[in-house]
């Protein structure tokens, strides 16, 4: 009798982690079952822990074993015991986790330690894993398996009823057909993931540069990044060309976001004469463990020599898959691989069954059951008698073509002329298919899950309008605007007095434009964008200096008609409004962390001090400067930001929110400018107390803002202006187009609430006359009650809500509020990271069981596209990263119409006609066998034999059969014109029950009346009745086929 096991060898475990901690918990379970107290009683003290405990059970597991004689190892129970042994040790170990660690980069030395190679790579199978996986896809599929079995059972002598290769040869055809598909498609993944491994970087070593191929990075590597060149893998800024060590990234692949990004480089490094002093300084960089988070980061860069220690944050970083937006710069690689942020975004490309495969696997099940069912009723009529289980199973063989192997060979082959006719078509020219295995599921679409930059936006900002409170200045106006700053300008004297004494003369004769003076030079002035001239390395490895002009010398260049100056900045409206001043005569030409140089028309430039910068942030939707005037020592406050703060600081107006409204249904993104001039006792009385607020402890956000809001009063609003973001081609039409047709939108992006707000009035996602509930931000449980039930209550409105609010919504009330919010005919979620994206796509999938498509263009949409049914990626400016691992690639949005509403609609048919036909095909002549096998007083004997059956699926009637697949119920014109016929698809009407059992009865009836037909008709020719009835089946067939094409094509 087992007893438990002595106290002190529980007492005496010592568990490492709570893996350990598991594993000797089940161990001692496991001990208390099947051990005994004197099992252990000879233990020792030192056997008492963890790793002893559990060689003690393992040897004793052993002794018994060996004791127990092989009679019972080989017992039922023991082998399915290590049968089940074995399948969990093998799915722990492809289940294993990575565990990830913290380092410590030496500069300038090579790394030891063992860090994932820097490669991308989105195949699905290796060479040693493609054959078991290929096989395993194919042989879970009932089908599939039904037929393995049914080809194995014809090695047993007793089962064997026909040809080896009349069962083998069809399902060999199949696997064969199958394998070169999946093996092309991951070939062309590979040549993808090659040109991008292949690419080449510049790689900083002591002797000098070397190129260095993306998949030879490796962590302690120091890179030297171009402008607009992909970074390759995580890294931390070292050096830029800027004096100040700032560069711009683009994280459009990374985030969604378009706002360009300002970084910094270690300030120890940037003080450096040249890069290559990097490798005679003895500094290390503390990285913390990979982690998925792309909006933070812990670090310490650590100077041994002069005992420095700097704190490194996420304004020192550069992530993978970002681009780099001025450049050349020095980073070093901290991250490689599966470890990069951007990776641990990504997740596995899963391998996509299609809804219509997985219905007809349930028909197939349907088949099987009458199968066995027809076979136990001949059976049983036959008398149970004898080795009646042996006319059973060879009924079953008899039967099996009820179940058709050649049902797996049309729909593939038909999958791969549904994607030639997508690759072929003019309409959406350059439209790749990339998973030739799911073209139906276009057909069945009932959720679009969007992008917005890159795929419903061309990513262009463009200045429109511009609004004074009286007069709204158009494009049509801007060369009007020009010509009288010109001539302000050009008749004043120098100096920067000008413009206050050529103001004053010209106020009485134009107001208006005297208005729009003052609002330009604001605009010019109140951001945060830098203009920049393309530097190289090439000074800082062969001169030794990082940069060699003085302030004179840059002031000069950038003031010199013949440059051209390049715009950086952290939101593309901020650059947007800045090259619309420069095109009226206004330019931006020098722009550092203490000052701000402007241009005017005469060639003059004004100089102004920066004191302080409050930048724009989500919570307070404005971001302010305070400027003095090198000339005039004027301090000015200025400010710009969303009408929905704006309005309560400027003073008051009968305009401001009139005007907004109009912009805004124009789809133009509004910004409000206003102005404060300050005397110098409130501008150091504001300074004293902003001073204390950043040093305080407790609090420091709120007093900083406290300090800030004191100034935010008695504003003068000068202006509203109008941005805006161009959108695709089409996208309009498009979206009408695709909602007619009964599919929902939803657009998930990265972005901030009001652009992505803006986009979705611009783009017509939100209707003019659509009310939009904004979900107010929440944190716990009875807030979100009580905005979940003021939701319910709005009816036909759009819903815009932040990911982390989503998140809090999903934990208390996931299914709640997955049913209201899929009743809204569109959604916004805004500020999502890319795994929220893909989770959002799943619980879709989850609450509605309808099918998803998810569109993008950039790294950030890959996760969504993978999870998501059918996955479109865009080529655009983000790259390539989301068209690789999509199963569509288009170039435009606007084709996606087409893609779903006539291609879609085509192979879903198709399919549905094929796979019921071929179905019928294999029913009617089991039907047949059953009349004949009746008559002939039950027997097991096949009716059509060897090449008869192998002929009667392909030579006889494959090609007749498969041409359905080029069959059309309606024109292209008509399935674009009228999308409301896409409705029918989603529902499934098709391919469902109802028509399956209706092929069913035709089968029945036609199968019958031919056997019983030819045995009447031809009972003189009864040793010819083979032929005959053979020959009446064919002519059924060819007839059938030819009843059920609707479009002939001549």
């Amino acid at each position: 009798m087992a007893t438990a096991i002595p106290l002190r060898a529980l007492n005496n475990i010592k568990y490492n982690d709570s893996s350990s901690s598991l594993s000797a918990k089940t161990k001692l379970i496991d001990a208390r079952e099947h051990s005994t107290l004197d099992d252990y009683s000879s233990m020792t003290e030192d056997e008492y822990t963890d790793e002893g405990f559990a060689t003690y059970s393992n040897s004793l597991y052993r002794r018994r074993a060996r004791d127990s004689g092989w009679t019972d190892c080989l017992s039922l129970s023991r082998l399915t015991e290590c049968l089940m042994g074995c399948c969990i040790k093998i799915r722990n170990i492809c289940k294993e986790e990575r565990e990830y660690h913290s380092r410590n980069i030496q500069i300038g030395q090579v790394i030891e330690a063992d860090f994932p190679p820097n490669v991308t790579r989105n195949q699905k199978y290796s060479l040693f894993t493609f054959f078991p996986c290929v096989l395993y896809e194919q042989f879970r599929f009932f089908l599939n398996f039904y037929f393995l079995m049914v080809a194995v059972s014809q090695f047993i002598p007793d089962l064997k009823i026909g040809y080896l290769y009349t069962y083998w040869g069809p399902l060999g055809f199949v696997l064969l057909v199958t394998m070169c598909r999946e093996a092309f498609d991951d070939f062309k993944r590979y040549r993808r993931d090659r040109e991008i491994n292949n690419q080449s970087y510049k790689k900083l070593t002591r002797r000098g540069t070397k190129p260095v191929m993306c998949s030879d990075i490796a962590v302690g590597d120091i890179i030297i990044i171009d402008k607009n060149q992909r970074v390759p893998a995580d890294m931390v800024l070292l050096q830029t060309t800027e004096k100040g060590g700032a560069c711009f990234i683009r994280t459009d692949q990374l985030d969604g976001e378009t706002d360009w990004k300002l970084r910094l480089a270690v300030e120890t490094c940037q003080q450096l004469r040249s890069n290559r002093e990097l490798f005679s300084i003895n500094a290390s960089i503390y990285a913390e463990k990979p982690r998925i988070d792309i909006y933070d980061f812990v670090g310490t860069f650590n100077e041994t020599d002069n005992n420095v220690q700097e704190p490194l944050n996420i304004e020192n970083t550069i992530w993978a898959n970002t681009v780099v937006a001025s450049g050349p710069i020095v980073a070093i690689v901290i991250y490689t691989g599966s470890e990069t942020r951007s990776s641990m975004n990504a997740s596995n490309p899963p391998t996509k069954i299609g809804l219509i495969d997985l219905e007809i696997n349930r028909l197939t099940k349907v088949l099987f059951v009458a199968t066995i069912s027809l076979a136990f009723l001949l059976v049983s009529l036959k008398g149970f008698q004898g080795p009646w289980y042996r006319y059973f199973f060879r009924f079953i063989l008899l039967f099996s073509s009820i179940i058709p192997i050649s049902l797996r060979v049309n729909l593939d082959m038909g999958k791969i002329v549904y994607s030639w006719m997508i690759n072929s078509d003019k309409e959406i020219p350059g439209t790749v298919v990339r998973s030739s295995t799911i073209p139906e599921e276009l057909g069945r679409v009932g959720y679009i899950l969007s992008d917005k930059t890159g795929t419903l936006t061309q990513n262009e900002m463009v200045f429109k309008r511009l609004h004074t409170g009286n007069v709204s200045f158009g494009m049509d106006s801007m060369e009007e605007i020009k010509e009288y700053l010109r001539s302000v300008y050009l008749s004043s004297p120098s100096g920067s007095d000008n413009i206050a004494g050529a103001s004053g003369r010209s106020r009485m004769r134009n107001q208006p434009l005297e208005l729009a003076h003052e609002a330009i030079l604001t605009i010019a002035l109140c951001h945060n964008v830098t203009p920049v001239i393309d530097k190289s390395f090439d000074n800082v490895i062969d001169d030794g200096s990082t940069s060699s002009d003085d302030d004179a010398d840059i002031e000069l260049s950038l003031s010199t008609n013949d440059n051209r100056i390049d715009y950086q900045a952290s939101s593309p409206d901020e650059i947007a409004l800045v090259k619309w001043t420069e095109s009226v005569g206004i330019t931006l030409v020098k722009r550092d962390l203490s000052s701000i140089c402007l241009r005017l028309p005469n060639g003059q430039i004004l100089r102004y001090a920066i004191l302080q910068l409050f930048p724009f942030t989500s919570e307070r939707k404005r971001m302010g400067i305070i400027l003095r005037d090198n000339a005039s020592n004027e301090i000015l406050f200025l400010m710009k930001g969303a009408d929905v703060v704006m309005s309560h600081i400027v003073q008051y107006n009968d305009w401001l929110e009139e005007e907004c409204g109009n912009m805004a249904r124009e789809g133009l993104r509004t910004l409000v400018v206003a102005k404060r001039i300050l005397t110098r006792e409130q501008y150091h009385d504001f300074d004293t107390r902003y001073s204390q607020a950043k040093l305080s402890v407790n609090d420091r956000a709120a007093k900083v803002n406290g300090a800030i809001e004191r100034l935010e009063k008695d504003m003068k609003l000068l202006c509203l202006t109008g941005v805006e973001d161009k959108l695709q081609v089409d996208v309009r039409p498009t979206l009408e187009l695709v909602r007619n047709a009964g599919i929902k939108i939803w657009m998930l992006t990265g972005d901030k609430m009001e652009t992505a707000t803006c986009i979705g009035v611009s783009a017509r996602l939100i209707s003019r006359n659509q009310t939009i509930h904004t979900f107010k931000q929440v944190s716990n449980r009875p807030e979100v009650r009580i905005e979940l039930n003021t939701f319910r209550r709005k009816n036909d409105c759009a819903l815009i809500i932040r990911g982390d609010t989503l998140d809090v919504c999903l934990r208390y009330y996931e299914h709640e509020f997955m049913e209201v919010a899929c009743l809204c005919s569109a959604v916004i979620c805004c500020r999502c990271s890319p795994t929220q994206k893909a989770n959002i796509v799943r619980l879709i999938k989850k609450h509605t069981k309808q099918q998803t498509c998810a569109i993008g263009d950039g790294g950030n949409d890959v996760s969504m596209i993978q999870a998501a049914d059918v996955g479109v990626g865009i080529v655009g400016k983000e790259g390539k990263q989301a068209s690789l691992a999509s199963d569509f690639s288009i170039t435009q949005f606007r084709y996606i119409g087409r893609l779903l509403l006539w291609h879609g609609r085509n192979s879903y048919k198709r399919t549905a006609s094929l796979s019921q036909f071929v179905i019928h095909r294999g029913l009617i002549i089991s039907v047949m066998q059953a009349v004949f096998s009746s008559i002939f007083y039950f027997s097991s004997v096949a009716l059509y034999q060897g090449f008869l059956m192998v002929g009667y699926a392909t030579i006889y009637t494959m090609a007749p059969v498969f041409s359905l697949v080029l069959d059309v119920d309606v024109s292209a014109d008509i399935a674009m014109t009228y999308p409301e016929l896409y409705k029918d698809l989603s529902k499934g009407r098709s391919l469902s029950f109802k028509t399956f059992f209706i092929w069913i009865v035709i089968s029945i009836y036609q199968g019958g009346t031919i056997m019983c037909g030819a045995l009447l008709l031809f009972e003189s020719e009864f040793a010819h009745i083979v032929s005959i009835s053979f020959t009446a089946l064919i002519l059924t067939e060819l007839l059938m086929v030819a009843l059920t094409i609707r479009t002939w094509h001549w």
